[in-house]
């Protein structure tokens, strides 16, 4: 890096890595992440040299903490974005042929229309073969179109315009000389248009790293409310020579976000028939504030499209939604009290996200779809897809749930659905329906049937799916074609995404339907090939509406062993324990040591007493009545019935007590002998967001 004021380069310079920027007087250093180069002020750099606990550059103008959070949102956005490209390609062959129809029927009711039954007369002042006074004003009344439909000539040159964007290169209609005079001219349709927008920009990195590392974006908004964030904002910009393709806004975010939404109520209000295509709402909303971004939510849900938008979100106040310090300010920004222990609490707090954005978008009809969602290091970072969908906001208290913890004894817990979808078959049109009714409960005594300690209650919580595994192992696609040079967290992300697939675990009715669609499939010459897949398809599509996850929360083994005062199974052999009783056995992307699994929790403790009894023995006399541990082991049980012939009977042994517990640990070995990096250890002490930016 130079060092020296002499060496300093005017802002129009090449960007470049440690080159030194003067600009109007003041000094600036060029730190790289990405294909973005930002300009980080001489006096910050200097201050977090003098810092005893600093690394390189690490200050409030760039936080290299957060590179990994960057990388996979341009990564996500790419998949994203292919396949909602896809989508509007796939759409523009039906604009077309919709508009052809529209214009051969014209054409037929014009030949009808002038098809004489006598000669039309002439008047004194009009031309030979000129057209008569009713043809010259033919398609003027406004009863023979459409409103917000293109007609006559407008309609004519819009299905000629596309017909010439889709033609085969080296192809063109041919329509007399004119035709002839512009073979050689190629038009061609302009590229649907992508728009993001930053709305909590500080320097503008994601801003530039979307329009330099995503090829398809047409334009990005970066927004700050700072005066000194816009002006930094304005210079990165600037400097990395990108004045035509990002905006800089200097508004308050919410403010920007409803003016956008006001300007689309207006233009609909306009049109009878407005265009979606021609919204000013954005592809994509990034949200990344310092702390919560829960103040922002309801403009967001409105400024992203509504036909499949995609919305960031992230969250850094995990001491209010990943602790019980805090439970009425969770509740006052997320609508849902946390957990009260801390197994995992961390993916209460990413449901209680989840449930906040959900209910934000559902006052207006949209439905949300969590595509991925993440617990990293201090954070949470989600990406949800949002839609227009009165019809499937019906669901959302049936996807909404609360949870019952056993938080000071056993760590077992419990769900409880606030509503329930209800199918049944449609008589009429064949197919089902569902029903939306209040469900019945509740699922829990006040103290736990396992250990007798009292339980306590969090949410209401987003109670679906987490991710969705098509749009998991797309961004995997994106994660193994991008180039290691430019993204420095791969191996982080792809160990981290491979995580979340694995998370999932179907409910019997997805089960079944999953392997009924795989059946089909490995026989593609079948008789109604195409048919059965279809079916199929529409079964789990149907299936994915009412659904919620079974299984939701993970526990740790390491915990449940303190429970009894024992020594921790190692995961292996007691994943294969689990694993050979026939339930599923997977972890969770939250915390290392986590297992997930469809067991019951009176099969997961019964395996726990088998690894006492066979493997580590306690001294039971040590053991307080009053404690957890005494009636884990069942030695309340033991003592009451002791010397009893009917000893087994009595002490309370049931069909799960019967069953042979064998800690297997090749069976429970991962089957998956790639190495990935799963969790994160924190490269240097105090981790963490950093401070908020004061400015300058």
């Amino acid at each position: 890096m130079a060092s020296g004021a002499s060496e300093a380069q005017p802002i129009s310079a090449a960007p470049a890595d440690g080159q030194w920027i003067s600009h109007k007087g003041k000094q600036y250093t060029t730190v790289k992440e990405g294909l973005a180069y930002i300009l980080v002020p001489k006096q910050a750099l200097d201050a977090a040299q003098q810092s005893a606990n600093s690394e390189g550059v690490q200050n409030v103008f760039y936080n290299p903490i957060q590179q990994f959070n960057r990388d996979l949102t341009v990564l996500a956005i790419k998949a994203y974005g292919e396949e909602r490209l896809q989508e509007k390609e796939a759409g523009h062959p039906k604009k077309l042929q919709s508009l052809r129809q529209k214009k051969r029927k014209r054409h037929d009711q014009k030949t009808e229309d002038e098809r004489p039954t006598k000669s039309p007369k002439v008047s004194d002042d009009q031309q030979p073969g000129q057209p008569a006074a009713e043809e010259e004003t033919a398609g003027s009344n406004p009863a023979d179109s459409t409103a917000g439909q293109k007609s006559g000539p407008e309609a004519d040159k819009a299905v000629t315009a596309l017909d010439q964007a889709t033609a085969p290169e080296g192809t063109t209609e041919t329509n007399g000389d004119s035709a002839l005079a512009k073979k050689d001219e190629k038009p061609s349709r302009p590229p649907p248009s992508f728009k993001i927008l930053d709305a909590l920009s500080a320097t503008g990195l994601r801003a530039i790293r979307y329009s330099q590392e995503i090829p398809f974006v047409t334009s990005v908004t970066s927004n700050d409310l700072l005066a000194e964030a816009v002006e930094s904002i304005k210079l990165n910009v600037e400097h990395n020579k990108l004045e035509s393709k990002v905006n800089v806004s200097h508004d308050d975010a919410i403010a920007y976000m409803y003016t956008l939404v006001a300007q689309e109520m207006r233009r609909q209000n306009a049109q009878k028939h407005p265009d979606p295509r021609k919204s000013n709402r954005y592809d994509v909303v990034d949200l990344d504030p310092y702390g919560t971004a829960a103040p922002f939510l309801d403009a967001a849900v409105q400024a992203v499209r509504d036909d499949g938008g995609l919305l960031c979100v992230t969250c850094t106040d995990s001491g209010v939604w990943a602790s019980n310090g805090y439970p009425e300010k969770a509740y006052s920004l997320y609508g849902g009290i946390p957990l009260k222990g801390g197994q995992h609490s961390h993916e209460v707090g990413l449901r209680l996200i989840l449930h906040a954005i959900e209910s934000a978008a559902a006052k207006y009809g949209l439905a949300m779809e969590p595509l991925l969602s993440l617990s990293i290091d201090f954070y949470v970072r989600v990406f949800v897809r949002i839609r227009k969908s009165p019809a499937s906001v019906k669901f959302q208290a049936g996807k909404s749930m609360i949870a019952y913890q056993c938080d000071n004894g056993c760590g077992a817990w419990t769900t409880q659905l606030l509503a329930k979808n209800k199918s049944a078959p449609n008589k009429k049109g064949g197919g089902t329906f569902y029903k939306h009714v209040i469900a019945s409960g509740p699922p829990s005594d006040k103290h736990c049937e396992h250990c007798g300690s009292m339980m306590h209650i969090s949410g209401p919580m987003y109670g679906g799916r987490l991710h969705a595994p098509d749009f998991v192992k797309r961004v995997l696609t994106a994660v193994s074609e991008a180039p290691r040079a430019v993204y420095g967290t791969l191996d982080r992300i792809e160990g981290m995404l491979q995580t979340a697939l694995e998370e999932y675990l179907p409910s019997p009715e997805e089960k079944e339907a999953e392997e009924a669609l795989e059946k089909i499939e490995s026989e593609p010459n079948a008789e109604d090939y195409e048919g059965k897949k279809a079916k199929a398809l529409a079964k789990l599509k149907e299936l994915s509406l009412a659904a919620y996850d079974p299984y939701p929360f993970f526990f740790l083994p390491a915990y449940l062993a303190g429970r009894i005062h024992c020594i921790t199974p190692p995961e292996d052999p007691l994943r294969g324990a689990l694993i050979g009783l026939g339930y599923r056995v997977t972890r969770s992307h939250c915390k290392r040591g986590s297992i997930k699994t469809d067991a019951p929790w009176p099969v997961i403790w019964h395996v726990m007493r088998e690894w006492v009894r066979q493997r580590v023995p306690v001294k039971e006399e040590n053991i307080k009545e009053t404690s957890p541990a005494y009636r884990l082991l069942r030695l309340d049980k033991k003592a009451t019935n002791e010397g009893s012939e009917s000893a087994k009977e009595d002490a309370g042994v049931d069909e799960v007590d019967k069953l042979e517990v064998v800690f297997d640990a090749e069976l429970g070995r991962d089957q998956d002998r790639a190495k990935y990096v799963r969790y994160q250890v924190n490269p240097r002490e105090n981790w963490g967001p950093m401070a908020r930016a004061k400015g300058k």
